[in-house]
């Protein structure tokens, strides 16, 4: 699942990443990035440090 791809990229990067960055590192389209990024903020299973960087909490 995409958003499970999402989570697991985030993780591995180590750092705080742009949708853009993520969607790239993923080899995923970003609208799909996008859509499980949404469901990922919702859960609360991903934080913002800084404005549009996101990590895993």
């Amino acid at each position: 699942m995409s958003v499970e791809k999402v989570l697991e990229t985030l993780q591995t990067a180590g750092k705080p990443l742009k949708a853009g960055e993520i969607a790239e590192a993923s080899g995923l389209e970003k609208k799909v990035v996008d859509k499980a990024m949404k469901v990922l903020k919702k859960e609360e299973r991903i934080v913002s440090p800084k404005f549009c960087y996101w990590e895993p909490k």
